[in-house]
């Protein structure tokens, strides 16, 4: 697997939310993503940046278009420093929000995409790597 490029871009502030949203549309069109994969994509990215705001208090979103033989992906990150998520099992249950979301929570977002992987801990912050393919 070849990283074809890379980026980060700050997701401190509800107005980076929709800047995370316009970029990942913009490098999933580069991937040559099918619009429903690209609409996938784009809502779980809204969710994820979302909660790297509210509940990480702020981060990063780390961007990489890969190429796997014919194979072409977007992978993101999103990463805080936040104070990480207390309950992961009831953070990862269907139907489960903390309120205001758009209720997709953390299942909803893994749901949408081909690879989910969080990362976090009680005082550690949180990181949700997602990957969807063409």
């Amino acid at each position: 697997m070849n990283v074809r490029s890379s980026g980060t871009q700050p997701v401190r502030i509800e107005q980076d939310v929709v800047l995370a949203r316009q970029s990942a549309r913009k490098l999933a069109q580069e991937c040559g993503m099918r619009l429903i994969d690209l609409t996938k994509l784009v809502t779980a990215v809204s969710e994820l940046a979302r909660n790297t705001v509210v509940y990480g208090g702020g981060g990063d979103m780390d961007w990489q278009i890969l190429e796997d033989g014919p194979r072409v992906g977007l992978r993101l990150t999103f990463r805080d420093e936040g104070p990480g998520i207390p309950d992961l099992k009831l953070a990862l249950t269907d139907g489960w929000t903390s309120g205001g979301g758009l209720g997709l929570g953390l299942t909803g977002a893994r749901r949408l995409v081909e690879e989910f992987e969080l990362d976090t801990a009680p005082g550690k912050g949180t990181r949700v790597t997602i990957a969807r393919w063409t």
